[in-house]
């Protein structure tokens, strides 16, 4: 019984990368009319400090350079910029208005079903580098931790779901 717990807690761990943490703050993301401008220094803000991360080992609820998850890392990124967004992946991927695929920009978040015959959402990344097709993301692997990937690798070509932009 206790080897079949181990292995049933290993794979919740293993399989999901949202938070069960929540922000001790209101969970709105603010609505203001700002210029192009301010939207892309915003952008670049929020990536760069995600960027900083690069690196950090994937650790469930984590949001810290001694470990962090996908949800952390927006949470974290955002909230450097004064951005207050939920903490979970499943409250991240109500914010902000969809985007297709085709119209991402720097700063957007991009979501992905990675479990296996399933698409609720269940990972989540920012927009690092978007241009005439090409999306980059940088996000927390469970296998790598924080990482820059591609949405024209396979796997995450298939597990993509949707993009909000939130800014």
């Amino acid at each position: 019984m206790k080897r079949f717990l181990l292995v049933l807690v290993s794979l919740l761990i293993l399989n999901s990368c949202k938070s069960k943490k929540t922000a001790s703050r209101k969970h709105t993301a603010k609505t203001v009319k700002v210029s192009h401008k301010t939207l892309n220094t915003k952008a670049e803000s929020i990536i760069d400090y995600a960027r900083t991360f690069e690196g950090v080992r994937y650790k469930y609820g984590g949001n810290s350079r001694r470990g962090m998850d996908c949800s952390g890392l927006v949470h974290t990124a955002f909230q450097k910029e004064d951005i207050v967004l939920p903490r979970t992946t499943s409250g991240l991927s109500s914010q902000g208005h969809w985007v297709d695929v085709k119209n991402l920009q720097k700063g957007d978040l991009v979501f992905f079903a990675t479990r296996k015959n399933s698409r609720k959402i269940n990972h989540v990344g920012i927009v690092t580098y978007a241009n005439n097709g090409r999306v980059e993301f940088i996000h927390a692997s469970t296998s790598k931790g924080v990482i820059i990937s591609s949405l024209a690798e396979r796997y995450w070509y298939f597990a993509y779901v949707q993009g909000r932009r939130v800014l």
